[in-house]
């Protein structure tokens, strides 16, 4: 969570340039959306920026991590659910963890409960969250940052897992006006936590408009607390922008086949990042 000191105003940059000055090797990056508005085309540039060593976290990792686990720019995933929706397995995700291809890929692995938790407590400025989900599960077995805790008053035996404080947090919104305020709407998931969790953030935005139109239900992320606003018509392809542009299924679809080998893989890195054969 950024402190007072650290808090400005957001600016208005290319994704290129956002990417290159918030996101650097090493870091904790949490690129977050529930099916809705996932911030795809953050996560190429950071694959065309050849950063690495990243420790990758979201509720539900689907193509775009595996893309970036694929590319080598991951060297731990903290998940809590990951696969290719409506068609199956994360191939790549697969081959990190199995045979260490490109990389060996370490994971951490918690509830939909507890990652939601997670953020909640690191956007609340507190060390760890207390929950009741994990009871009956072998998940404490496999998963150090997840603890057993009796409640002081009851003395009810509950599970307790560290804050989540990203380096920075990515998301994908409908909005922004030109002061860096974002508006998002439609199934918005952890993405406000996820920023207010984090110590940078990058948002990008269908359009930047001049001012944002009250919409019930939206939320209003100010200024203030996102570090850089850039605009991506279609940012969130394949998946969908309420508002702006349906699911692209047959693109998850497709996916599985290059996904699952490394060579059709590589061709579709070796596309995306520009490098001719």
């Amino acid at each position: 969570m950024r402190t007072d000191s650290e808090r400005g105003m957001a600016e208005l940059l290319s994704l290129e340039e956002a990417v290159a000055r918030l996101v650097h090797d090493g870091d904790t990056v949490a690129l977050e959306g529930f099916t809705h508005l996932i911030p795809v085309a953050a996560g190429h540039e950071i694959i065309r920026q050849r950063k690495r060593d990243l420790t990758l976290v979201r509720m539900t990792p689907d193509i775009v991590y595996d893309q970036l686990i694929g590319a080598g720019c991951a060297r731990k995933l903290i998940f809590s659910w990951g696969g290719n929706p409506g068609v199956g397995s994360l191939h790549r995700f697969r081959d990190a963890v199995q045979h260490e291809w490109p990389v060996p890929l370490e994971i951490e692995e918690h509830s939909h409960a507890g990652m939601a938790n997670r953020y909640v407590a690191g956007a609340s400025g507190l060390p760890f969250a207390v929950l009741r989900g994990y009871t009956g599960t072998d998940l404490p077995a496999q998963t150090a940052t997840i603890k057993p805790i009796t409640c002081p008053f009851t003395g009810e035996r509950l599970t307790a897992v560290p804050a989540l404080n990203p380096d920075v947090s990515i998301i994908h919104a409908q909005r922004a006006d030109r002061g860096g305020n974002v508006q998002l709407w439609g199934i918005t998931g952890v993405q406000k936590e996820a920023v207010l969790a984090a110590k940078r953030s990058i948002v990008t935005v269908e359009e930047v408009v001049d001012e944002l139109d009250p919409r019930p239900g939206a939320v209003v992320l100010p200024a203030w607390v996102v570090t850089a606003v850039a605009e991506v018509p279609g940012g969130a392809k394949p998946s969908y922008a309420a508002g702006y542009y349906e699911r692209d299924n047959s693109a998850y679809q497709a996916w599985d086949e290059v996904g699952r080998d490394r060579e059709e893989f590589t061709k579709w890195l070796n596309e995306l990042t520009g490098v001719t054969a």
